[in-house]
């Protein structure tokens, strides 16, 4: 009995330990840095990373319009429909347990971070379901939404999961996008694209900004308030975000709930609009995460609610609820723990959770096919 106090008290011990060793930065102070040293990081090789990040910058024009334009120049129809804004240089941020371990760039600078928002999307989605708002994300979407945006024998179909996975296979318009024009396939002609048949919901994942923007008018719904004052006050503010951060939608993107005109918010940039955030209210958002969803001793977002943001969906084992997953699959880096999970932006905006390691990585304007490459360097560092 003697053995098992001792062992008892010894998890309890190793347990208190472990919860004093994360840092949360507080709201306007300067965030603590500790030395590579101090956590066993070869410096040497730390900062080989950190000069690849920065020599490897994103390829496309620091005029994002520019690069918005010519990047999705196959689409038919496509347009900037919201906000833009150059952007700056190569930056990121790289904690231990909280603490700056190394940064570079212009870490306070807002810039555009793309589908990187889809991850702070989802996050309002679980806060919906924590308050119970939505009982459950097998629920059809239409129980819901009434108003003719899930009607039909197609749409009917669709749940909350499938939308958050991207693979509702939702069909239709919205805010003047059609989802068989958004990200359209490189093979065949645009009689293809727009003649074939939906998919079956929840058996095909398809990266579509259409569908993604009818998540977040569905939930501006169901909230009956604008998302951007859901993320303010359930999460931003409570983590001692910057009041710098701004997310946009499309210009002509109104909906009336309870007699007030709301702005229906993108969950990207590709025809502009989006989350507009610096590196560090990024950082902060990925310690929360990294901590479960708590900061410091209050429960933000429930710990049932990541488990199922990061569990693989059947049809693509690289993504959960809009969050890419480090999984055996199409988008797997070689040599790197398979719990890590990360958003991901247009431009090379990254922000990475590696649990095993205890890490947060932030990169801004990281050519997208280095990101691999950078974190097997990082975790070089860490052997």
């Amino acid at each position: 009995m003697k053995s098992y106090k001792n062992i008892f008290f010894f998890l309890l011990f190793s347990c208190a330990l472990s919860g004093q060793e994360y840092y949360f930065p507080k709201p306007n102070a300067s965030w603590e840095q500790k030395k590579p040293q101090e956590y066993k990081i070869n410096t040497d090789k730390l900062q080989a990373a950190v000069d690849f990040a920065q020599a490897n910058e994103y390829s496309g024009s620091r005029d994002l319009r520019i690069a918005i334009l010519k990047g999705f120049e196959k689409e038919p129809f496509h347009k900037i429909l919201g906000p833009t804004k150059k952007r700056g240089g190569p930056a990121g941020m790289i904690l231990k347990n909280g603490y700056i371990v190394a940064q570079w760039g212009d870490v306070k600078r807002v810039d555009m971070t793309f589908s990187v928002t889809k991850s702070l999307l989802s996050t309002t989605a679980g806060l919906a379901l924590d308050r119970g708002f939505i009982s459950s994300t097998q629920d059809k979407t239409g129980d819901y939404i009434w108003d003719g945006t899930f009607d039909g024998e197609h749409n009917s179909k669709i749940t909350w999961e499938h939308l958050l996975q991207q693979n509702s296979a939702w069909s239709g318009e919205l805010w003047g996008g059609k989802d068989w024009a958004d990200r359209p396939p490189s093979e065949g002609g645009i009689d293809d694209w727009k003649f074939e048949q939906p998919k079956e919901p929840g058996t095909f994942m398809e990266y579509n900004d259409v569908r993604v923007n009818v998540l977040a008018y569905a939930l501006t719904h169901v909230w009956r308030a604008p998302l951007p004052q859901v993320l303010k006050q359930n999460i931003m503010d409570p983590i001692g975000a910057s009041t710098t951060w701004r997310w946009y939608g499309y210009d002509h993107a109104w909906t009336e709930i309870d007699g007030i005109n709301m702005k229906s918010v993108t969950g990207g940039g590709h025809s502009g609009a989006g989350l507009f955030i610096n590196t560090e209210d990024m950082a902060r958002f990925g310690l929360l995460f990294l901590n479960n969803g708590k900061w410091n001793n209050e429960q933000l977002i429930s710990e049932d609610w990541i488990r199922q943001a990061i569990s693989p969906s059947t049809p693509n084992v690289n993504y959960g609820y809009m969050w890419w997953l480090n999984k055996k699959g199409d988008r797997h880096w070689d040599g790197l723990s398979e719990n890590i999970y990360y958003a991901a932006g247009f431009g090379g905006n990254f922000i990475v959770i590696d649990p095993e390691n205890e890490m947060v990585v932030v990169t801004r304007w990281l050519e997208p096919n280095k990101i691999g490459e950078f974190m097997s360097k990082l975790n070089e560092a860490l052997d």
